[in-house]
């Protein structure tokens, strides 16, 4: 049999597979750096990098060779046993970040979920809430992920419609809103307040500057613990190392996965000072997978190559020039540019039955692959280690499809 078409590949999936996504019509079979490459050979600028899980780039040379490697020695223990490198990817992490723990998992959903039952611990052991009492706070436009629970908080009816009946314990306020957030805490049985500092899959929206600063001293006033989701916001994609270094808030539980591994391996991991993390004991809680061998080897190499690539300083100065060259584009199509560093969004207006669906249909044909997000919005979101001369070709080549567009 030959090699298959796109279209034959895409038929398999839908025969065979759940209906749970709606891809864009691209077959990927190899990636490098900024560019990933189809079945047809025809090369694409990824501008999603798999929700910002490959910020080092697609198959970058020294993650890949730390997976080879520690795949061909040891790959999985369980937490059954120690591994020899557990505590060193422990050690690395609470280092970096400046935490007494580190409690390692893989998916983002599951370190949330992490983060949650941490919470609650802390509520009924530490701060004295009556158990199965403790409320936490999140805000409306959220996307943590897609367990029962997660989606139990939701405001978004596609992610919560027919699952219920839902986890209760949650206080949902607006994004943005110290005043909703204060009254919100001043119930005694509140425990926690979970939130993206951007919040990414709503469509990039980013607070007004001092939120999170404000949202943190509140928290800290009323005992609560301030929690951040920096699974997609985390680790150079906005500038800085993490969302919240913006306001040098240091959050009570961190929650980090996606570029963790460098897109290479699900990896996630919560970080806690003691009085939150030792909440929990043997058995309480766990993971097969958490804290193999390949995930710490892993890990560390790609936050190796952050730090060692500079790539949350070229995600500050590259994402600046992105939104400057997108707002300078004349069409009626755009309705707001906004983003920080290089987790940038286009909020588009449908025209003449022209959305933005059809807008990155257009730019798949001129060599730029990206997805809406609620129907009428563009995540922009490269690998960090695009270069200047990269994206002002990406650019250029957005701004032809607009300008094919017609309006």
């Amino acid at each position: 049999m030959g090699k298959m078409t796109s279209q034959e590949y895409m038929d398999r999936e839908d025969r065979f597979g759940a209906h749970n996504y709606h891809p864009l019509p691209v077959v990927l079979e190899r990636g490098e750096g900024v560019f990933v490459w189809d079945v047809e050979g025809r090369r694409y600028y990824d501008f999603l990098a798999a929700y910002s899980a490959v910020n080092q780039g697609h198959c970058h040379p020294k993650i890949v060779k730390a997976l080879a490697d520690q795949a061909s020695k040891l790959a999985l223990t369980s937490r059954a046993f120690y591994n020899n490198l557990l505590g060193e990817w422990e050690e690395y992490m609470t280092r970096l970040f400046g935490y007494d723990r580190m409690l390692p998992m893989n998916s983002g959903a599951e370190a949330d979920e992490t983060a949650l039952k941490l919470c609650r611990k802390w509520a009924y052991k530490v701060k004295g809430i009556p158990r199965n009492e403790a409320k936490i706070v999140v805000c409306n436009g959220n996307f943590h992920g897609r367990t029962i629970t997660i989606i139990s908080m939701s405001s978004d009816p596609d992610a919560y419609n027919e699952y219920g009946p839902y986890t209760p314990g949650f206080i949902n306020i607006p994004y943005n809103d110290l005043k909703a957030l204060e009254k919100a805490l001043q119930d005694p049985n509140v425990a926690g307040f979970l939130v993206e500092p951007i919040q990414a899959e709503a469509g990039v929206y980013v607070p007004e500057d001092g939120f999170l600063a404000k949202a943190a001293a509140l928290c800290k006033k009323y005992r609560v613990l301030f929690m951040a989701d920096e699974v997609q916001t985390g680790l150079g994609r906005t500038g800085r190392m993490l969302a919240c270094d913006h306001e040098n808030v240091r959050p009570d539980i961190l929650i980090l996965g996606k570029a963790l591994s460098g897109g290479m391996f699900p990896v996630s991991c919560v970080l806690a000072d003691d009085e939150v993390m030792l909440t929990i004991k043997p058995g309480e809680h766990g993971s097969t997978y958490g804290g193999n061998p390949i995930a710490c080897r892993v890990a560390m190499t790609a936050l190796e190559v952050l730090q060692e690539e500079k790539l949350a300083e070229n995600a500050e100065r590259l994402g600046a020039i992105f939104r400057e060259e997108m707002k300078g584009i004349r069409s009626e199509m755009i309705q707001t540019v906004r983003g920080k560093g290089l987790l940038n969004a286009v909020a588009i207006k449908p025209v003449r039955g022209k959305s933005a669906w059809d807008l990155c249909l257009g730019m798949k044909e001129n060599g730029v692959i990206a997805k809406p997000t609620h129907e009428h919005i563009i995540r922009f979101t490269p690998p960090l280690v695009i270069t200047e001369e990269q994206l002002m070709d990406a650019i250029g080549r957005i701004k032809k499809t607009f300008s094919e567009m017609g309006f």
